[in-house]
């Protein structure tokens, strides 16, 4: 699994970067029968795919790879936890919350924070 640095995702913008990150998984799976993705078509430069709408409701594959998606996030914050345990990312998980703001305005953000979510969630609204 591909995982984009902050900076990556900071210059191209959180949904194209899910995107190109779901064209490359689906590139690594060729050759493949049948390649199914939750919801989003992927353009002219993704292998054939067929966009489900709701897919983790409609096909266990795609609940499956959201699950696989899920713990794999959960596992890097954990480990990005051990790093930066100021930040609490053991508990919010990479999810902004009222007391991660807190933090971030206090001490700053850490060199794995997204610089691009900066002036809508760090900066004092005060």
């Amino acid at each position: 699994m591909h995982v984009f640095p902050q900076s990556v995702i900071d210059r191209n913008g959180l949904h194209k970067s899910n995107l190109r990150g779901l064209r490359d998984a689906l590139w690594a799976c060729q050759p493949a029968d049948i390649c199914l993705v939750d919801g989003f078509r992927l353009g002219p430069t993704a292998p054939a795919h067929r966009a489900v709408v709701d897919g983790d409701e409609k096909s266990a594959a795609i609940a499956a790879a959201s699950i696989v998606a899920k713990v794999t996030r959960d596992r890097y914050m954990q480990t990005a936890d051990a790093l930066y345990p100021a930040y609490g990312f053991h508990s919010h998980v990479g999810y902004i919350t009222p007391r991660h703001s807190a933090v971030v305005r206090a001490i700053g953000p850490s060199e794995i924070h997204r610089r691009s979510f900066e002036a809508r969630c760090y900066v004092d609204a005060a």
